[in-house]
């Protein structure tokens, strides 16, 4: 019998059986996801767009022969979608953009994934909500104030309507480990909260609830996993983290994380009148996946300080930060 040559190291390669496709693998959310189902038994196939080669397939959303190509082509039985225009000041200037992604690409995603049995998490978010009568529940009549909350509004339902079995996950404002600080509307903060020598103005008005990437990744792989055993796992779901904070507490809480000073920083307790409307308090209850047993939340001081450390400008503070 000829002899079948084997690499060293080729035989004892196991590749998990269960797929997972994530889409807008290369953004905050997508980079988290993609490694919580990685490093935890699944097959995971992260795809993106303009910065997705070498590590990642690229796919643009837009084009349904490419999305149908890469889900017939690996057969996942989960597709975590991750990918959005998720910035409300875009979305208000470019509307039509904004809908191909947010509505149309999604609902189309969604046929695709009924199309093979495959389990669709459609990301969404709080701003669905119009933040006068928090904390809200998934029944909760949503009433988005702004274009990128009714754009994410209207790609839920289409995600629903083109794939009953389908799950939403609305979560708030996200930070964790950026490749640059612009990423996260917490971590962009950390330039005016460094440069102590000039006042910076701080929104004191509008209540948020910070909330690591790493924990929503957790949440949608424990999703995933429950839903792989129980079918009913479908429909609208919530996460967010429990600690309330304005960007003004926000920015005081990274200062104090690394030692530096935040008398600079001025607490703005009016309403902001520049850029899209934001809702007051949109805080999601999320007693829904909590008593599925689904969750995980990372104290903010810890997250921040992770996230934020390598963008330290004065690394002198390492020995009173971690010692």
């Amino acid at each position: 019998m000829p002899q079948v040559l084997v690499e060293p190291g080729q035989e004892d390669i196991d590749i998990p059986s269960r797929r997972v496709l994530i889409t807008g693998a290369t953004g905050l959310l997508g980079r988290a996801v993609f490694k919580e189902f990685n490093e935890n038994n699944w097959n995971a196939v992260g795809c993106g767009y303009r910065r997705a080669q070498p590590k990642f397939e690229q796919v643009n959303l837009l084009n349904s022969v490419a999305v149908h190509d890469i889900i017939h082509d690996f057969q996942p039985h989960v597709i975590v979608h991750c990918a959005a225009e998720r910035r409300p000041d875009v979305v208000e200037s470019q509307p039509d953009a904004a809908s191909q992604l947010n509505v149309a690409a999604s609902g189309n995603l969604a046929k695709e994934a009924a199309g093979i049995g495959a389990f669709l998490i459609y990301i969404s978010t709080d701003y669905v909500f119009d933040g006068t009568s928090p904390p809200y529940k998934e029944t909760d009549v949503p009433n988005p104030l702004n274009l990128y909350g009714k754009t994410k509004l209207e790609g839920e339902k289409a995600v629903l309507e083109n794939n009953e079995g389908a799950a939403v996950l609305r979560i708030p404002v996200l930070y964790g480990e950026v490749e640059r600080l612009e990423e996260s509307a917490v971590t962009v903060m950390f330039d005016k909260v460094q440069f102590s020598n000039k006042s910076a103005n701080m929104d004191h008005w509008q209540q948020r609830f910070p909330t690591n990437v790493k924990d929503v990744a957790v949440v949608c792989r424990q999703l995933a996993e429950k839903r792989m055993l129980d079918p009913s796992i479908k429909g609208t779901f919530h996460w967010s983290g429990n600690e309330q904070m304005t960007k003004y507490e926000m920015a005081c809480a990274i200062a104090d994380a690394f030692n530096l000073p935040s008398s600079h920083l001025r607490p703005i307790t009016d309403c902001p009148v520049v850029g899209a409307l934001r809702p007051r308090n949109a805080q999601l209850d999320c007693s829904k996946l909590e008593m599925l047993g689904i969750g995980q939340r990372t104290p903010f001081r810890a997250g921040i300080k992770e996230s934020l450390w390598p963008f330290l400008i004065d690394k002198r503070w390492r020995q009173t930060v971690f010692h």
